[in-house]
């Protein structure tokens, strides 16, 4: 496949770097146009930003110019893809600007994810729900459009329920998250709050985890998600770990589960494991029988990071079952997903514009 040129919108952010890790080496994509703040344009990248992660800056993507952030100000050609990694308000402003513009915008940001005719995706788990931005005022206009993916810590845990969903039904759950502060971006939450502590508060988390399963595992029916018909509810913490949010499930199933059938629906479950997608991990669901496993430190790069990682399987006295699942938070929870999003719609032919670009 002919790599395609990229931009990243919001790149100086911690899921912005992410981006730009995954991306550089990326087989399909070409990083071509950055942007971040209106105080950012002009300068270099490297000027611009104070880089946080473990892998070095690219020398390539520090010398790059810094470009305004609305498609009408690109210097040169404004590429047709935008990976998105806003805050949810500027997200609101700019993203339908792009949208507009004609550009495939594939968000991180939670500001369209509940809108009706914006897909929120998960490609192995409702990859048909693509189908929806054929509804969008941008794609008849100017062949833009949005695509989401979900919140960080709905990630992880709805591809765990994918395939539960599929075989046994769900009826309701109970989550319990443990998030990690890269959650927060940078710079995120103060020392002297986190450290040595738990904070039992993050700003409409609960409400986001709520809702976006429900949106996930729902049926694509025409144009709009038939909501899935289960009881979700969700306690989220901060917790004092680097990457990776670690989650306690609780679920009552419709149909009686053995310990077997559920360790074979997760076993099983690879739907992507035919379209040989660059991000994608040959397991997307990893089971570890460990009896203190997951743990971030140990199993958040399972799959490239990209894989979420199940343990401690066992029947709950309340409700059926009850298990812990891992997943990492800005990687599989932010930047890997969207990168995966992109390479599923090129694999649909959905990354090519459908009129010249509004802005060249």
């Amino acid at each position: 496949m002919e790599r395609r040129k990229v931009g990243i919108l919001g790149a100086t952010g911690m899921v912005g770097q992410r981006f730009i890790q995954l991306l550089s080496h990326h087989p399909w994509f070409e990083i071509t146009w950055l942007a971040a703040s209106d105080r950012s344009a002009g300068k270099t990248y490297g000027e611009a930003c104070r880089w946080k992660l473990d892998t070095p800056l690219p020398a390539k993507i520090a010398a790059m110019t810094m470009q305004p952030n609305i498609p009408e100000g690109a210097v040169g050609e404004l590429p047709h893809i935008i990976f998105a990694a806003l805050d949810t308000d500027i997200a609101r402003e700019l993203e339908p600007k792009f949208a507009a513009a004609g550009c495939a915008v594939i968000s991180n940001s939670s500001a369209f994810r509940m809108t009706a005719d914006v897909p929120l995706v998960i490609p192995e788990v409702n990859v048909d729900h693509l189908a929806m931005i054929e509804a969008q005022s941008w794609r008849k206009e100017s062949g833009g459009y949005i695509v989401t993916n979900p919140n960080c810590s709905a990630i992880g845990l709805v591809l765990a329920l994918k395939p539960l969903q599929e075989r046994f039904g769900i009826e309701s759950m109970f989550v319990s998250t443990m998030q990690a502060i890269s959650g927060a971006g940078y710079p995120g939450v103060a020392s002297l709050d986190i450290l040595g502590n738990v904070v039992p508060y993050i700003k409409n988390e609960e409400e986001k985890m709520q809702e976006e399963v429900q949106k996930l595992l729902g049926t694509l029916n025409g144009s709009h998600v038939e909501m899935l018909d289960a009881k979700v509810s969700a306690h989220c913490n901060r917790v004092a770990v680097e990457d990776g949010h670690t989650e306690c499930v609780s679920i009552k199933f419709q149909k009686k589960a053995t310990r077997e059938e559920i360790l074979a629906a997760w076993s099983e479950f690879a739907p992507l494991d035919s379209a040989h997608l660059p991000t994608a991990p040959d397991q997307p669901v990893e089971y570890d029988a460990g009896v203190d496993r997951p743990q971030p430190r140990l199993d958040r790069m399972r799959g490239g990071g990209m894989a979420a990682v199940v343990g401690r399987l066992r029947e709950c006295p309340l409700l059926d079952w009850k298990f812990v699942v891992l997943s990492h938070n800005t990687i599989r929870g932010a930047a890997g997903a969207a990168v995966l999003n992109a390479e599923v719609l090129a694999l649909m032919g959905k990354l090519d514009p459908l009129k010249k670009l509004a802005v060249a």
